[in-house]
């Protein structure tokens, strides 16, 4: 049996210390995924950029060089580009042109992240968070769990009850994505409330 282990991560580089943790402890690109909106220089993936097509994403995911270096771009409605890799990145699109294929929401709940975080996941990655998601066997859950824990994520429930303050409800795929500086602002207020 097979089970997700899902962490939002506010800092890109947690996020990559994480999935190359994840590959030394003997975790595939197949098990692994990351989405965000970040490219590895820390710039936000812009729409000039351009987007992968569905084809494009599983031909770049499929590369034996691991996880990070197997990185693409696609384009997401609300969110914009993300900068994506693994199994996540794949159900992001349809087979036909890049088609979106029930957004991040309804990625992550084919995925087995209960709906309720899934919208609290996606808002996350539409502030700019990153996500990283283990897909693995019940026996091997508890050591990516282990593993993603280390590298410092956010802790949900607190994130969840944050965004409940500001009067979010649930994820909005018409919401664009946040710019560099309101999740810089974001980071910031959250620092505050340490």
């Amino acid at each position: 049996m097979t089970r997700s282990v899902t962490h939002l991560f506010d800092d890109y580089g947690q996020a990559k210390s994480a999935v190359t943790a994840l590959e030394r402890a003997g975790f595939t690109s197949s098990e692994i995924s990351l989405v965000s909106r970040y490219r590895d220089d820390g710039t936000l993936a812009e729409s000039s950029s351009g987007a992968a097509t569905g084809a494009a994403v599983g031909a770049v995911t499929a590369g034996g060089a691991g996880l990070l270096a197997a990185l693409g771009i696609i384009a997401i409605p609300g969110i914009g580009p993300l900068v994506a890799a693994g199994v996540l990145a794949t159900t992001l699109v349809g087979a036909a042109g890049g088609t979106l294929v029930g957004g991040l929401v309804g990625a992550l709940t084919d995925y087995g992240v209960s709906e309720p975080d899934a919208h609290v996941y996606s808002e996350g990655v539409r502030r700019g968070g990153t996500l990283v998601t283990v897909r693995t066997d019940d026996s091997r859950a508890g050591e990516a769990e282990r593993i993603l824990n280390a590298q410092g994520p956010v802790n949900i429930e607190a994130r969840r009850d944050y965004y409940r303050g500001t009067g979010w409800t649930a994820y909005d795929p018409k919401s664009p994505g946040y710019t560099a500086d309101e999740i810089r602002k974001e980071r910031e207020t959250y620092g505050r409330q340490r």
